[in-house]
């Protein structure tokens, strides 16, 4: 149990993160009006997808300088557990799209960077799987999952700031927080990052005692 704690903080912040999303005050803006309580979850999403993937790097690296499988092994399940995140991500980031900007997906740089990157990690699990040699597979995509992190950032955090985009905090567009996040919002947002990344933590734990489970069983 001492060694739970964090699942349980995970399970006690994101009861607490919903139940303010869904009940809680919240400022009323214009345009935004109610759709502001998606900030507790698009957001969150997003932030805990950045961290999982700048996990899956880390042992990406960790990999090639050891050559353990089982550091390739944590790194794609990271990957895996991110992409989800971003695809959780897209989905209510458009749901809020829809009711400010009037479609779900409008041509923005941000939001088409982020498609690209997204692209890019679902490229990683088909390069995975087209190699049968197990040593080869996780070296090349080693390799790939690095360049892709390190691309990746930019493309979604500077390249649509150079231009004119919809996404607050971008393309001279004010950040959100300036005018809409207040204490009341930041008292559930800060620990809604915290929730949602132990939560992805959590997910690829349980996926990699899968894998050294079923690992263990074939061999």
């Amino acid at each position: 149990m001492k060694k739970n704690w964090w699942k349980a903080l995970s399970v006690l912040i994101l009861v607490y993160v919903i139940l303010q999303g869904l009940l809680g005050v919240v400022p009323r803006q214009p345009i935004l009006n109610e759709s502001i309580r998606n900030v507790y979850f698009h957001v969150p999403l997003w932030f805990g997808m950045i961290v999982l993937l700048l996990t899956s790097a880390v042992y990406s690296i960790r990999y090639l300088r050891s050559g353990r499988f089982d550091d390739d092994l944590v790194a794609v399940e990271f990957a895996n557990s991110a992409i989800l995140f971003g695809l959780l991500g897209c989905l209510t980031g458009s749901i809020w799209a829809n009711f400010t900007w009037g479609e779900p997906w409008p041509n923005d740089p941000k939001l088409n960077s982020v498609a690209v990157g997204m692209l890019m990690y679902l490229a990683y699990l088909i390069l995975r799987g087209s190699f049968d040699d197990e040593q080869r597979r996780a070296r090349i995509s080693a390799v790939y999952n690095i360049f892709a992190f390190a691309v990746f950032v930019p493309l979604i955090f500077i390249v649509p700031r150079l231009t004119d985009s919809l996404h607050p905090g971008n393309g001279g567009n004010p950040a959100f927080g300036k005018y809409d996040m207040d204490n009341r919002i930041r008292m559930v947002f800060y620990p809604a990052v915290i929730g949602f990344t132990l939560l992805g933590v959590w997910i690829t734990e349980l996926r990699v005692r899968y894998r050294r489970m079923k690992a263990a069983i074939d061999d």
